[in-house]
């Protein structure tokens, strides 16, 4: 049986199309490549249109590569250059041993024409991958591959198709990433300025994490809005109107121009927004999604994205790390590439402690994640808690005002604005609005505030009542509210914000939740709904009991005990009442020169102390 021929038996006959030369245009090939070894513009010019795997023949796409690298390098290409770099790789008989490089560089094409023979090259590049997934399909079928396997090679292609046309083209494409060092050190980023709101910068991608009753649409609709129409947000100065692309898949149209409408937007008031209410675009962790995307941001011009919210528009598992890597490769990596910036708003995770739901690699490829909180009454808290930069604050201490008007909201009449200044009066400005934030000297004092405490209170009342709120507090945090709360009756009246309405709020918002207030929503002497509004007065003062001392069961201290204690600064004895409920210094002592407020220090001494 030698005169018999064998075969592979996965091989088939040629009707059925599997043994044949894949379709490739040599002419238009040889043309390009002789006139790119002439032209470093022809060279870019084609780099648009196709990329190395474009060229069928080895031999042009090694000389394609070597022109990458001379014009890379900003010098102009020719083929004495090429021969001599192919030479210096020793891949010269690759290249006919440069009789190639002669032949096709001796009869070439002017440079503007080039492009036209690339587009050549493309198009039977593109069918010849068509063909080579033809194979590759006709070869599962041979193999009695299922249909969901037959599928997913269908989908896989096609998404590999997309991607190539959202993502560029060839080296080109590739060497406008190299940096040019004399421009690059020449830019001042740390002049870059802060987009209005100081929450990120021009072309960098945030997360807006929060639970369903923070209000983070209502918050990022408003901060779009303001953006687009180049108005202030949040006390930051205002900027030139900026190109805001805004995807909404959470929101129905009704509260969409409900909230805009409370902003203070409208008919010829929206500026440069672009709103897409649950637009049909393939997912974004996808290729399809990713082109589908960038196409919009091409239409629009936008330079900066909302995805509102970013798990509508995901295909897979929100615990997958998979999932936001393909998020980050198809969509937001090209959105980065054009320096054009993202918002994307997630919800919490079951546990607040561990911020955004499912996987952790969804926060690896943002610039800032920002973790908006509400505390009641419209107060809310923006804390970010990761930043590649450092760039800008990084809390916020908020207060979110809507009016009413009637059964609807008064256009213009809901904002987000800085809290009002602390009544401590802390900080440069006589306040920091830091007093929601868990932590601060503010929070400390407001908390002693709230529980009813007296200003007098000294150091060891003060940290009584702080380990019976449970609120840890250092001695040095607690001295410094125990000098503010003692201090603050000799500081001037607190301004209310330059933005605060004079009205009171109510505590629903523009289509956050269904409104069961009165027509009005005022409810007099609150601040909000629910709230219980101030009485005139000093609260009373709660019972402290005396200090004791003994044996673990506490020994009662003497009815009558005068026992004198030293004033820790001037040294004078304290009345042994004030003593008792925690006083360790006179009122009126000045801890910088120890004097007592009978006796002023005499010139030139320190101290007077007795």
């Amino acid at each position: 049986m030698d005169n018999v021929r064998h075969f592979n038996p996965r091989d088939t006959a040629d009707d059925d199309g599997l043994n044949h030369t894949p379709p490739h245009d040599r002419e238009a090939e040889d043309l390009v490549i002789g006139a790119i070894m002439h032209s470093a513009p022809a060279y870019t010019e084609c780099g648009e249109v196709i990329d190395r795997d474009d060229i069928y023949t080895p031999a042009n796409r090694l000389i394609w590569d070597v022109v990458g690298g001379i014009v890379a390098k900003g010098d102009q290409p020719h083929p004495v250059l090429v021969r001599a770099e192919i030479e210096k790789l020793g891949r010269l008989r690759e290249v006919e041993n440069g009789h190639l490089i002669d032949r096709l560089g001796s009869e070439y094409l002017p440079a503007p024409m080039a492009a036209k023979f690339a587009e050549r090259i493309y198009e039977t590049a593109r069918q010849r991958r068509f063909d080579e997934h033809s194979t590759a399909l006709k070869a599962a079928i041979v193999r009695k591959a299922d249909s969901s396997e037959l599928a997913e090679m269908v989908a896989a292609f096609q998404q590999a198709e997309t991607l190539r046309e959202s993502t560029g083209h060839g080296p080109a494409h590739l060497v406008a990433a190299l940096l040019d060092w004399d421009q690059f050190f020449a830019t001042d980023f740390g002049a870059v300025q802060l987009l209005p709101g100081k929450l990120m910068g021009p072309g960098q991608q945030i997360t807006v994490v929060g639970d369903g009753k923070a209000g983070k649409s209502l918050f990022v609709q408003e901060w779009a809005w303001r953006m687009a129409t180049g108005q202030t947000f949040l006390g930051d100065k205002a900027q030139a109107p900026i190109r805001i692309l805004y995807l909404d898949a959470e929101n129905g149209q009704e509260q969409v121009q409900e909230r805009f409408l409370s902003f203070g937007g409208g008919h010829g008031r929206m500026g440069e927004l672009r709103y897409a209410s649950f637009p049909p675009v393939r997912p974004l962790d996808t290729a399809g999604g990713g082109a589908d995307l960038i196409a919009l941001v091409k239409a629009t011009g936008a330079e900066l994205v909302v995805i509102d919210t970013v798990s509508r528009f995901i295909s897979g598992p929100e615990n997958d790390a998979d999932t936001w890597l393909s998020l980050y490769r198809h969509t937001l990596l090209p959105l980065k590439r054009e320096r054009v910036g993202s918002i994307r708003l997630d919800h919490f995770g079951k546990d607040k402690e561990r911020g955004g739901r499912g996987s952790s690699a969804k926060t690896q490829d943002v610039d800032h994640v920002w973790e908006l909180a509400a505390q009641g009454g419209g107060s809310l808290t923006l804390k970010r808690t990761h930043t590649r930069t450092g760039i800008g604050p990084d809390y916020f201490a908020l207060l979110r005002q809507a009016r009413r008007d009637g059964d609807n909201w008064a256009p213009g009449g809901t904002r987000h604005v800085i809290a009002l200044p602390d009544p401590v009066g802390f900080g440069p400005s006589g306040g920091t609005g830091m007093a929601a934030i868990p932590g601060t000297v503010e929070h400390l004092v407001a908390a002693l505030d709230a529980a009813g405490l007296p200003d007098d209170a000294g150091n060891r009342v003060v940290k009584a009542k702080l380990a019976e709120l449970k609120i840890p507090a250092g001695s040095t945090k607690i001295a410094a509210a125990v000098k503010a709360r003692q201090n603050r009756g000799n500081l001037p009246p607190v301004q209310r914000s330059p933005e605060a309405f004079p009205e009171p709020f109510p505590e629903t918002f523009p289509g956050n939740v269904p409104r069961n207030a009165s027509r009005d929503g005022k409810v007099a002497g609150q601040t909000f709904p629910g709230n219980v509004g101030g009485t005139p007065g000093t609260p009373p003062v709660p019972h402290v009991p005396p200090s004791k001392e003994g044996d673990g069961e506490g020994t009662p201290e003497q009815a009558g005990e005068t026992e004198a204690h030293p004033c820790d600064i001037c040294g004078r004895p304290i009345d042994p009442n004030w003593a008792r409920r925690g006083y360790t210094t006179h009122l009126g002592c000045d801890p910088t020169t120890g004097s007592h407020p009978d006796t002023p220090p005499t010139p030139g001494s320190p101290t007077n102390r007795a």
